[in-house]
């Protein structure tokens, strides 16, 4: 297959980059904003035609929580405009979403055929580019995510080594219930869709294993970087100043896509280990 991989330059479109030379059947385009902008639908779909896509994996979007909520204009338009117009583009799509599509006021994970309720401009945007792939293009998948991290850009991860290192002491909430990702594993799972004997479109789910707050991910972080030095004491979201309202519980069911493409899913435990490991080579 000829495969579009928009985004490329973040963290889970790093990660596409590096997971592709394990499958060197397929034939990869790889593009960020320079290469080509998906908000300018004309250019769009000459890229598809002139290149013969054959599969379309959406790993751009505009993830800036704070800044959506001051401009949705520009977040709307990366994260459901462009969205169309890779819907639009008369091939399959893998578009992914995010748990905060959901209230975060459930109790219990949520699943694909919840009923969604977007609490800030950020889960607006990214409700209505899932929208717009059901309107386009029914035979995408739709792979909804949450506690995204990597290796790669900017994360929470690098973050709390970062800050680990630089302070005795850090407050971290322990009032919001998720789980962790590395997107390494969202990548593989994408390969997983790709690979699969059947083509399954519909909306999944897929983080990996495990619950646990920020508070218990920082403490983990330390443990595994083995810093000793910063003692991380668990505090409420309102001793937090945030600019947006953050969801208070958002651990989605992977039971439909585990069901589906039969994976087991690693432990965010297991995410992690290797995502510091990897970092202590980098580095």
């Amino acid at each position: 297959m000829k495969i579009l991989i928009t985004g490329c330059n973040g963290q889970l479109g790093n990660e596409m980059r590096v997971l592709s030379a394990l499958h060197p059947r397929h034939t990869y385009f790889f593009t960020d904003v320079a290469e080509l902008d998906i908000t300018d639908r004309e250019a769009v779909t000459a890229f598809v035609h002139e290149h013969a896509i054959d599969l379309i994996v959406n790993c751009a979007a505009y993830t800036n929580v704070d800044r959506a909520e001051e401009d949705e204009p520009t977040a709307m338009r990366i994260n459901a405009d462009a969205v169309a117009n890779l819907a639009a583009a008369g091939t399959r799509l893998i578009h992914i979403s995010t748990d905060y599509v959901f209230s975060g006021d459930e109790h219990q994970p949520c699943r694909e055929q919840d009923p969604v309720a977007p609490r800030t401009a950020y889960g607006r945007t990214k409700l209505a580019g899932e929208q717009q792939v059901l309107a386009l293009c029914p035979e995408a998948v739709i792979l909804r995510t949450a506690w995204l991290y990597s290796t790669y850009g900017n994360n929470f991860v690098k973050t709390m080594l970062r800050l680990g290192r630089e302070k005795e002491s850090l407050g971290v909430v322990f009032d919001q219930i998720g789980t962790p990702t590395y997107a390494a594993d969202l990548a593989q799972a994408i390969f997983t869709v790709i690979e699969a004997p059947e083509w399954h479109p519909d909306i999944y789910h897929f983080t990996n294993e495990g619950v646990c707050s920020w508070y218990d991910f920082t403490l983990a972080i330390h443990q595994l970087a083995g810093i000793t030095t910063c003692a991380v004491r668990p505090i409420l979201s309102s001793e937090y100043q945030y600019r947006t309202p953050r969801p208070h519980y958002s651990v989605l069911d992977k039971s439909k896509f585990k069901q589906t493409f039969g994976v087991a899913i690693p432990h965010w435990m297991d995410g992690l280990r290797r995502c510091v490991e990897e970092l202590k080579i980098k580095n």
